[in-house]
């Protein structure tokens, strides 16, 4: 059996596979199919192939996308002030305890961005979980923004790490700042059309699409976005983060089935890829380095650390039982951690070593965080009973 074919059907079966196995074990679908991924490369069912690590590439960049449209710009400018401001002072706190452990520890620079990352991909299963609860609406409402000043900062540090600290990198941030400014001049141009013309949104979007035009439109916007930011030299997980926000903040209203079948479509096959992808780049060995697992765990000591802490400026919104369930819900960065350390390690800012060390941190995360509020919610609710 050719090479192409073999990774083609362990592939296929890792996607259909793990779902089932996530029903069983209760554990998201996520940490299986990078663990099943690394299974897979340890018994050389899956390897390197060119063609394997492009569709892996576009399948991080869908993910991106996807995190995008979790964020409405329409939302974050209905935010109340004061709660708008500690969500700020909350990543600022993230940040500014992240710099010093980097210092401290004499880690590299890349640690002060990758510590804080917030993604709120994780919440929407808590959500499932949980119901609409305060503390659920207000851990997605900071997390987003959490989640935008993350990727503002991925896109900084890659062009950093890419170009150089020096007149290059200037010159890119630059454009990229100018690129932001087009950014809020397009929202305002496209807002105020569409406020004086709401029939654009039916024609782009006819509501008995039999075309999937919406789809076609949301996947026009993906692309465009990503050719722009590679004629930038910016970071193009940027680009698409950007385009998700897009489609979600203009036309998610108009068709609120779009955001599911957008995410259907994605997580149905192409982000799995992504995956399982970083799974195969997994050395299984490693789990038996007790000095990386001791770091993988340090990891998510620190990283849960720092959120509870920050979390205490929410105390008089949730009251002091309830703030750290904010805290562990911010606590699994899943998706947005390992694509941050995927790129660190592509860009040699970090070794290999730590580079499995946070794909293991990212899944003892998940499974340590999702275990801890299960427990701790049923002792709140006993408490009240």
């Amino acid at each position: 059996m050719s090479d192409e074919i073999l990774i083609i059907f362990s592939i296929s079966f890792i996607i259909f596979a793990s779902p089932l196995l996530s029903r069983i074990t209760k554990i998201p679908t996520i940490p299986i199919e990078i663990i099943l991924g690394a299974l897979f490369a340890a018994f050389s069912l899956i390897h390197e192939h060119a063609l394997f690590e492009q569709v892996a590439e576009l399948g991080f960049l869908y993910l991106m996308f996807l995190a995008g449209l979790e964020v409405d710009l329409k939302t974050l400018v209905t935010v109340p002030k004061r709660i708008l401001k500690k969500a700020i002072l909350y990543n600022i706190l993230l940040f500014s305890m992240s710099f010093m452990i980097t210092l401290y520890l004499d880690l590299s620079k890349i640690f002060i961005v990758i510590l804080p990352l917030i993604s709120i991909g994780v919440l929407a299963a808590l959500k499932k979980e949980y119901g609409d609860t305060p503390w659920i609406r207000l851990s997605i409402l900071v997390g987003i923004i959490g989640e935008v000043i993350s990727i503002f900062a991925l896109t900084t540090v890659a062009a950093g790490l890419e170009l150089g600290f020096g007149l290059e990198f200037i010159k890119t941030m630059f454009l990229f700042i100018v690129f932001l400014f087009a950014l809020v001049l397009v929202y305002k141009v496209f807002h105020n059309l569409i406020w004086w013309f709401p029939q654009i949104k039916a024609y782009l979007m006819p509501e008995n699409d039999h075309e999937e035009q919406d789809i076609r439109v949301s996947m026009a916007i993906f692309f465009v976005m990503i050719a722009v930011m590679i004629y930038l030299q910016l970071e193009v997980a940027f680009g698409a983060f950007i385009a998700g926000t897009f489609v979600t903040t203009f036309f998610a209203e108009h068709n609120k089935s779009l955001p599911t079948k957008l995410e259907h479509f994605g997580f149905g096959w192409l982000v799995p890829i992504f995956f399982v992808s970083v799974g195969s780049s997994f050395d299984l060995s490693a789990i038996f380095d007790g000095t990386l697992v001791q770091k993988a765990f340090l990891i998510t000591f620190t990283m849960i650390l720092m959120r509870v802490i920050a979390s205490m400026l929410f105390i008089k919104e949730l009251g002091s039982d309830k703030f750290i369930l904010l805290a562990l819900s911010h606590s699994m960065p899943l998706t947005l951690l390992i694509a941050v350390a995927t790129l660190a390690y592509h860009n040699h800012s970090i070794t290999e070593f730590w580079y499995f060390a946070f794909i293991l941190a990212a899944i003892l995360e998940v499974l340590f965080v999702m275990i801890v509020i299960r427990i701790y919610s049923n002792i709140l609710k006993k408490n009240i009973v």
